[in-house]
C-alpha cells in the first residue's frame, strides 16, 4: 500500500480520533529544535488560524506531517516531521512530493522559509527540485504550468 496524502484541518482534528492521535505522535517525536513548543499547543494554534497539515498516510496511520498556511499564490510549508520509527525511508520526500501535487492542483507554488531549516533539510529540498530565489529567504518549488504535460 503506497503512502498517500491526507489533509488534516480543524474539522478533521475534531472528528477523527486516529488522525488526532497520529498527529500528536508525529510532533511528539520532533526534535526540540524543530518544535520548541508542546505538540498539542502547536497543532491547536496552527489549526485555529484556519491552516492545515498535509500528512503522509500509510496503513490507516499518519507517519509524517508538514504544517501549511496559504496566501494568494503559494502554500508555505513549515515544521516537517516524520515519526521516528519511519525516518530514513523516504516518507518525508514522498510527503513533500504529494504536497507539491496538491498545491499544483490548486494553482499554487510551494515555499519554505530557509532560515528555519537544518542543513539536511536544505539538501532534501534541493534534491527534490526546490531552489533559493535571488530575492527572498525561502526555498521555492517551481511547478510546471497547470495543464502542461498532462
Amino acid at each position: 500500500m503506497p503512502v498517500t496524502l491526507q489533509r488534516v484541518d480543524q474539522a478533521t482534528w475534531e472528528s477523527d480520533a486516529q488522525a488526532r492521535t497520529d498527529l500528536l505522535r508525529i510532533y511528539a517525536d520532533a526534535p526540540i529544535e524543530r518544535l520548541p513548543q508542546e505538540p498539542e499547543a502547536f497543532i491547536r494554534e496552527h489549526l485555529a488560524a484556519t491552516r492545515f497539515f498535509c500528512c503522509a498516510h500509510f496503513n490507516d496511520r499518519l507517519l509524517g506531517a508538514v504544517a501549511v498556511h496559504t496566501d494568494a499564490d503559494a502554500w508555505w510549508l513549515s515544521h516537517l516531521c516524520v515519526r521516528k520509527t519511519t525516518r530514513r525511508r523516504g516518507v518525508g520526500s514522498r510527503l513533500l512530493t504529494l504536497t507539491g501535487e496538491a498545491a499544483h492542483h490548486e494553482g499554487c507554488r510551494l515555499r519554505m522559509v530557509s532560515s528555519q531549516l537544518s542543513m539536511a533539510d536544505h539538501m532534501l529540498l534541493k534534491r527534490l527540485g526546490y531552489r533559493l530565489p535571488q530575492t527572498g529567504d525561502y526555498f521555492e518549488l517551481d511547478l510546471p504550468p497547470k495543464g502542461a504535460g498532462q
